[in-house]
């Protein structure tokens, strides 16, 4: 995967960016649908569904950081970025590792998602490097 993309971190922001946005948007507008889809069951309750709806908001908000952030993707800001979202995609495999483990939630989606994200969090990780050795050159 990364021979492919690279360490690029403006391809890995605008990736970034219009994949967590979408992803965002169906959560906050449909949260029973995706909770399905990943997780084989949906929310359940009105608390569930508000509470999947503020995590959606949440994720369109990275999403539309990261769109923005990726014409200045060789700056401060934009490789703090990067750094959250590989805290952030670590995040997402393990918790969706441990409801699949410990409570046996799966949906059709949730290995698609679970494989994406883990290479995205080896991209953030790729470009965390080459950043570090780019500034340690300088």
């Amino acid at each position: 995967m990364l021979a492919v993309m690279g360490s690029n971190p403006k391809q890995l922001l605008s990736v970034t960016g219009a994949a967590e946005a979408a992803t965002g948007l169906v959560l906050a507008v449909a949260p029973s649908m995706l909770a399905e889809l990943l997780l084989g069951a949906a929310p359940g309750t009105a608390a569930g569904v508000t509470l999947s709806r503020v995590a959606g908001a949440a994720i369109v908000a990275l999403g539309v950081v990261c769109w923005l952030a990726r014409d200045d993707a060789a700056g401060r800001i934009a490789t703090g970025l990067v750094a959250v979202m590989l805290l952030y995609n670590v995040a997402v495999v393990a918790i969706l590792v441990l409801a699949w483990t410990s409570q046996g939630l799966y949906g059709i989606a949730l290995w698609p998602v679970v494989l994406a994200h883990a290479g995205l969090a080896v991209w953030c990780l790729a470009a965390v490097a080459m950043g570090d050795r780019a500034a340690n050159r300088s």
